[in-house]
């Protein structure tokens, strides 16, 4: 006999609902502004497979302080939130959907739990140079590999990497990198694919994939020179692998400011993706699109490309809701972004 509900039976389907085998994903009239999610195998007792557990290595929350904003944290604080393979497709599964899921986020923090914010790769997961080592079928004149084989069969696990840490900029809604101790190599790669980057007076960077005896292959050659500027000091950076502090990243404009003490951090984040949330959802959207285009285009092509969005996007009733607050009137209840569309 099943047992009683422990709900009221008047809900109604979340937007994540259907993309998930073994949770039911839903809201429920006598709970406002409260998701529900239960664990939906009752023939197995709910028996935790490796499904149902959508997210080990990231830790996704909401916080009543920070309306409209969704915290994301790399949660492997024993490992110095070191990127393993389980993490690294997390980080790519999770802002592929964030700010697309009709659930009214706004804006995305990224921060790291513990003392640092991300020591890099983790080398000591077999699984990123499985496909190095792996070998390749012998011939019958010997055991030699085929390298060109299996160069083509280990440029798609690079893609793949890549692919996740460019969902971060991909993401709809602007995403703001809150960096504290420790920034090294990947951790580098994944905060320049952030839209505003914030971090502790003890934050220390590097690029350090050199020292390792490769070249940084998942973003950071293609990005931080687009952020700071192709000089000579950033090629010193990257060719050398040294470390440079806060007051360096300031200086460059990697990051946009340094908070007054280490515990001042979150304040100092938490702050900005309040300002950004408080603004129009279609507005703010819009708005990193085309600046995303227009470090990739002309400047011709940035404008044509902004004036296609407005021309849609200034239709919206955000604009006059906007220009109320802006006069003075209470904060704007602007209507959330719409659920995508999916096959």
């Amino acid at each position: 006999m099943p047992g009683p509900s422990i709900l009221p039976l008047h809900e109604r389907d979340h937007p994540l609902d259907a993309r998930f085998s073994y949770l039911s994903i839903s809201y429920h009239d006598s709970l406002s502004f409260v998701t529900v999610v239960a664990l939906n195998r009752p023939k197995k007792r709910n028996a935790i497979n490796a499904q149902v557990c959508l997210f080990l290595d990231l830790s996704i929350s909401y916080h009543d302080s920070l309306s409209f904003v969704t915290v994301v944290a790399l949660n492997r604080p024993k490992k110095r939130n070191a990127i393993n393979a389980q993490m690294w497709k997390e980080i790519g599964d999770a802002f592929r959907q964030l700010g697309t899921t009709g659930d009214g986020c706004r804006c995305v923090l990224l921060t790291g739990s513990g003392k640092g914010f991300c020591g890099g790769i983790d080398i000591t997961d077999e699984k990123f140079f499985s496909g190095i080592s792996g070998g390749g079928d012998a011939d019958k004149h010997g055991p030699s590999r085929d390298m060109a084989r299996q160069s083509l069969a280990f440029r798609s696990q690079i893609l793949e990497m890549q692919a996740a840490f460019t969902a971060v900029g991909e993401c709809p809604v602007p995403v703001v990198a809150a960096i504290h101790g420790a920034c090294v190599g990947a951790g580098i790669d994944l905060t320049c694919c952030a839209d505003v980057r914030v971090c502790s007076p003890n934050a220390m960077f590097s690029i350090r994939e050199v020292r390792l005896g490769l070249a940084a292959d998942v973003g950071t050659l293609q990005r931080f020179p687009k952020i700071v500027g192709f000089g000579s000091l950033v090629r010193e950076l990257c060719l050398t692998g040294d470390d440079f502090n806060a007051e360096d990243a300031l200086k460059i404009g990697f990051v946009s400011r340094i908070s007054r003490t280490n515990d001042d951090l979150a304040n100092t984040a938490n702050s900005i993706c309040q300002r950004i949330s408080r603004n129009s959802p279609v507005a703010a959207t819009v708005t990193k699109a085309s600046l995303n285009y227009s470090r990739d285009h002309t400047i011709a092509e940035g404008l044509e490309h902004v004036a296609l969005h407005n021309s849609t996007a200034l239709m919206s009733e955000d604009l006059v809701k906007s220009f109320l607050m802006s006069r003075g009137a209470a904060d704007a209840q602007f209507a959330p972004l719409q659920s995508h569309s999916r096959l």
